[in-house]
């Protein structure tokens, strides 16, 4: 085990990677100038970049910052697909990329290449602070040329969670290099298939070496990091150890205990044992209901570097939150009308995911169940094993019908909900519905709004994320 650069000067506070560009540009690059790590969310950067492409990048940040993207022809060919000049207007309806498979187009690694590389650059623009990207282990596919495009524009940190991310520190050895790297993939019913991504097929340009980012695993237990550092394929740098109030997706309890309301019970075997995680000699941050100085206090007395905090971050003006969406949810929790359940099942992936249940989003029941299953984005699809051999491409919260078609389980079914599709609505960037409608936003959150109603109490439910790290960092 290989230690991180001891002169790395690390920052106290890193701002959690949200949602579908909840955790947007703007948002990082608050945060980073002001001496923190600044984190881009980057599940579905591809459509998202592909959207606002689309809606006529009426600022022109995007076609700024691609004009210094390293592969030119790269970026001109995203541009000519998605740049609509002035945009597709409110009645408009996006182009869709393809949805990622064992044998990506192209075009598709082209887009998630320069989605990210253009995020990242946004977010690193006019300071000199520390920005991260964010993934889930979970949506693989996805992973290496989203990796490759954020180091491209230099970024500081990879953080990764859902999952077991013991693949992802080699990969980054490989992409700094501009070699191949290779994932594999889980097949359900099937044995793993290996998917590789290689650089140089983008361009046939000579690119100097790329710094190598630092690499932080998401991590609930002494005995994933000591796991991680066992059989990780390259450097791990340090670690967020999450607890079950954060937002987002939850690691599942280790009992299968659940209370009245139908939500995962966590015990103490849940708790982690700080002192065997800093007897490992990486540093880590400490995440889950830690914005407020006292929980910061408690974080480092521990041995933490200090605390990751999301939720606070997630409804500040600089999120990538719809304006309009984020004031109503602030008014509605500060008023007590909006609370946080951890649904064991809504995420087709498995894991146990914080809904905020807001009335008129996907987050309230009586919504959810008028909504047409339909899965027309993809990211949360698992690969199978067809009975001829060929793989296939299911989803528990895809029509009922194709999903037993495909062989997938009735039971699995239950509760599950298009958390792609909700998402995307959340982030201003909707599908639309078969009748000619939106789809509509979700809303996740941690358990812990205190801060957010703190500040949201001064008659505008409104506040910035310098006010966050303000409130967070008090002496």
């Amino acid at each position: 085990m290989s230690l991180p650069d001891p002169q790395l000067s690390l920052p106290i506070l890193i701002q959690g990677g949200m949602g579908v560009n909840v955790s947007s540009w703007r948002l990082a690059r608050a945060v980073a100038s002001q001496g923190q790590i600044g984190v881009i969310s980057g599940t579905g950067l591809d459509r998202v970049v592909a959207c606002h492409l689309q809606d006529g990048d009426p600022e022109g940040h995007l076609r700024r910052v691609l004009a210094h993207f390293p592969i030119p022809a790269l970026a001109e060919r995203v541009l000519a697909t998605y740049f609509v000049p002035g945009g597709i207007g409110a009645n408009g309806t996006y182009r869709s990329a393809p949805m990622f498979a064992a044998e990506t187009s192209s075009a598709l690694l082209a887009l998630t290449v320069v989605a990210n590389y253009a995020e990242i650059a946004l977010a690193k623009e006019g300071h000199d602070g520390l920005v991260g990207l964010n993934l889930l282990e979970k949506i693989q596919l996805p992973t290496l040329p989203s990796l490759y495009g954020a180091m491209l524009a230099g970024v500081d940190f990879i953080i990764m969670g859902a999952g077991i991310p013991r693949e992802v520190p080699g990969h980054l050895d490989q992409l700094a290099q501009h070699l191949p790297a290779s994932l594999r993939l889980r097949v359900e019913g099937g044995d793993d298939q290996i998917c590789t991504f290689t650089p140089r097929t983008l361009t046939e340009t000579d690119l100097p070496p790329l710094k190598r980012p630092r690499f932080l695993a998401v991590i609930s237990s002494e005995t994933l990091a000591a796991s991680l550092l066992r059989r990780a394929t390259g450097r791990i740098d340090g670690f967020v150890v999450e607890g079950p109030i954060a937002g987002g997706h939850n690691a599942p309890p280790r009992g299968n205990v659940r209370n009245e309301l139908g939500e995962p019970v966590y015990g103490p075997r849940d708790q982690p044992d700080l002192a065997r995680i800093k007897a490992l000699g990486l540093p880590f941050w400490m995440a889950g209901g830690k914005a407020d100085p006292a929980r910061l206090r408690e974080a480092q007395a521990a041995g933490a570097v200090g605390v990751q905090v999301g939720t606070a971050f997630a409804f500040c003006r600089e999120s990538g939150i719809v304006p309009e969406l984020r004031r109503r949810a602030l008014a509605a929790v500060v008023a007590g009308q909006a609370g946080v359940r951890t649904d064991p099942l809504a995420s087709p992936t498995g894991f146990p995911f914080k809904v905020l249940g807001l009335q008129g989003t996907l987050g309230d029941e009586s919504v959810y169940a008028n909504r047409v299953r339909v899965c027309n984005l993809g990211y949360l699809r698992s690969a199978y094993l067809r009975p001829d051999g060929s793989l296939g491409w299911r989803c528990a919260a895809e029509p009922v019908a194709d999903f037993i078609a495909k062989g997938g389980d009735a039971a699995a079914i239950a509760g599950r909900k298009c958390i792609c599709n909700g998402l995307m609505a959340t982030a201003g960037v909707p599908m639309r519905t078969a009748g000619g409608g939106q789809e509509l936003p979700i809303l996740t959150s941690g358990d812990d709004l205190d801060l957010a109603k703190k500040l949201s109490q001064n008659g505008t439910v409104d506040y910035s994320a310098a006010d966050v790290i303000a409130h967070i960092l008090a002496p």
